[in-house]
């Protein structure tokens, strides 16, 4: 098994008034050599968007964007004509494929909004861009992961191009998470939303990360109440 620790208050950091945001991997005006990517993951970033702020109209190619809202909402625009209300609970994804605009904004006028940004390289290029949002509010189970998106077509997940998984849960104090990789040769990046784990003697609280690879599974032992998001991707 090999390991990579990322503490949250290792994080890049940018505050421009409306926007708080920290980010796991190297990202605008944030470079670590050490953070540029995770395999095919190339960004976390979590954000936090004052009340009736966003961002404007903006390009993106390629890439597979994943947007999970952890508190408040998000409202989202985009050149292909979808519009919608991202709330608590619900996640969306885009292949942006050959290309896509998107705006995204906090509707609320007095509650802050936190979210995840995620980017995800895509397995196959060029595709015709897409877009589409689900909520798992009711498909939730406590002490259980829940997989929010997957490589496989599902009705019960959001599909992805590429071989990846992502999964959340939130777990009560002294449970024990056994993952197993879904995709022979992935890797995953385990980020803790919230509370504490542990990891082959490694300890995580809130916001640190871990990236796992060259093991077919791995533990997480939960130290308190947490809740986890994990990330598997080809390395």
């Amino acid at each position: 098994m090999k390991k990579v620790l990322h503490p949250a208050n290792e994080r890049g950091y940018n505050d421009i008034g409306w926007l708080k945001a920290n980010f796991s991997f190297s990202f605008a005006g944030y470079y670590d050599p050490a953070k540029v990517h995770f395999g095919a993951l190339r960004v976390l970033n979590d954000d936090y968007i004052a009340p009736a702020m966003g961002f404007g109209l903006h390009p993106h190619d390629n890439m597979e964007i994943i947007t999970i809202v952890s508190k408040g909402a998000l409202e989202h625009k985009d050149s292909m004509g979808n519009t919608g209300i991202i709330k608590a609970g619900e996640v969306q994804i885009m292949s942006a494929g050959t290309g896509i605009r998107h705006s995204e904004y906090n509707p609320s006028k007095t509650e802050e909004t936190n979210s995840f940004q995620i980017w995800i390289f895509p397995k196959e290029e060029d595709i015709e861009p897409r877009y589409d949002q689900k909520s798992f509010t009711g498909a939730m189970v406590q002490n259980q992961l829940t997989t929010l998106i997957d490589a496989q077509k599902s009705e019960n997940t959001l599909w992805i191009n590429q071989d990846a998984r992502l999964s959340m849960g939130q777990f009560n104090v002294k449970k024990q998470i056994d993952y197993q990789i879904a995709y022979p040769g992935n890797g995953a990046y385990v980020f803790i939303i919230d509370g504490s784990v542990e990891i082959d003697g490694t300890t995580l609280n809130k916001r640190d990360a871990i990236g796992i690879s060259a093991t077919e599974s791995f533990t997480i032992a939960t130290k308190s109440d947490a809740t986890i998001l994990i990330i598997e991707v080809p390395m």
